[in-house]
């Protein structure tokens, strides 16, 4: 995925020329074999600049703080209360350990490479944090692919997969999915990698050397672009929107079950609904520009460069907004975080009995 976005917005202007080389042929081979291109760019460099430099460092900054607390919340929470071990909630440790990843690799560095006209860090760490990015995407959005089929098991099919549905097979397919999403996004460390560019104003005659972390030139950005748009976006949620939709079948339906059973599958259901569809209206936008970019036919212009900032920080709140869902959405959560926050004891007076490792949601839905 890329975070630099072409170096659009802060390293190009109006009447321009611009050599465009791989770091590895500036050592061996010099500037002059870099591609050179001439072209006219619609809009004012300096006003992008001077309201990219305000706008990203604070919304990124919030969302970084707002993504750094409120998930590292979640993890504390459901590891110091036994009780709340459920599978669901096992992966939504996950989900929240996937996006304080991103918050911590994606954003620091996609805020860095917005403000200012280089990239600072070099060429290995480049490879590094676009790698990481594009893992801890492909984890959020395939961990409500789990939780989707969580939900689906317990609701479709509530008896016989009381024996599938626990912590170990919860933790075991967690660790399966890591494994299965580092390995096939090995090929960003390759297809990635610090680019300079030497950028010449024609009006002034003015030069600048210039750094951008990217996609190398002698890669396809389209296919790659294309390729993550279907399986980090389309494919999960196609797949989660038939879970759901057998999900509702079922529940409408009615089953033998009692009524606060059913009660509690549909409130742990709805929760996982809500945070996947939070989840397609946050990421879709910027999806969309990234492979509209990618095919060459996304226009290039003062309006075009603020929506996508906006869509990079709409993507970007994903990664924060979850733990206030679930302290909306769920009174386990709620009286857990009050728990954590006031330091209160964590043993309720009302329960009795060990937790077992088998998820509830079979019998009295789950203690989300």
């Amino acid at each position: 995925m890329e975070t630099s976005w072409d170096s659009d917005i802060t390293n190009l202007t109006k009447g321009s020329n611009l050599n465009v080389c791989n770091e590895t042929h500036i050592a061996l081979r010099g500037v002059e074999n870099c591609e050179e291109f001439e072209f006219e760019i619609g809009f004012d460099r300096d006003v992008v600049e001077r309201i990219v430099v305000v706008i990203v460092p604070v919304f990124f900054g919030m969302i970084g703080i707002l993504g750094l607390v409120g998930n590292t919340l979640v993890v504390v929470v459901v590891a110091a209360n036994p009780g709340m071990r459920s599978t669901t909630n096992i992966l939504i440790i996950n989900l929240a350990v996937a996006d304080l990843l991103f918050v911590i690799f994606c954003i620091p560095f996609t805020a860095t490479d917005f403000v200012l006209p280089f990239w600072p860090f070099g060429n290995v760490w480049c490879k590094i944090v676009q790698y990481l990015i594009i893992v801890t995407a492909y984890a959020s959005v395939y961990t409500l692919v789990l939780m989707s089929l969580d939900r689906y098991l317990a609701v479709v099919h509530p008896i016989t997969s009381m024996s599938w549905r626990t912590e170990n097979h919860a933790i075991m397919a967690i660790c399966i999915a890591w494994a299965v999403i580092f390995t096939i996004s090995t090929p960003a460390l390759v297809i990635h990698g610090e680019i300079h560019f030497v950028f010449q104003d024609l009006d002034d005659l003015s030069s600048e050397n210039l750094t951008a972390c990217r996609i190398l030139p002698q890669y396809d950005w389209s296919f790659f672009q294309v390729s993550f748009f279907l399986t980090s976006y389309l494919l999960p949620l196609t797949l989660i929107s038939i879970f759901y939709v057998c999900m509702l079948v079922r529940l409408w339906r009615g089953s033998r079950v009692s009524a606060e059973s059913r009660r509690g599958r549909r409130r742990v259901t709805r929760l996982v609904l809500v945070v996947v569809g939070v989840f397609a209206f946050c990421w879709c936008p910027i999806q969309v520009i990234l492979v509209t970019k990618s095919l060459e036919a996304y226009p290039l212009n003062s309006t075009t460069i603020m929506v996508q900032i906006a869509s990079h920080i709409l993507a970007y709140m994903n990664s924060c907004v979850n733990p206030i869902l679930y302290a909306f959405l769920s009174d386990n959560f709620r009286k857990a975080f009050r728990k954590i926050i006031y330091c209160r004891p964590r043993q309720d007076p009302q329960r009795s009995g060990p937790p077992t490792k088998t998820t509830r949601a079979a019998s009295t839905g789950d203690i989300l």
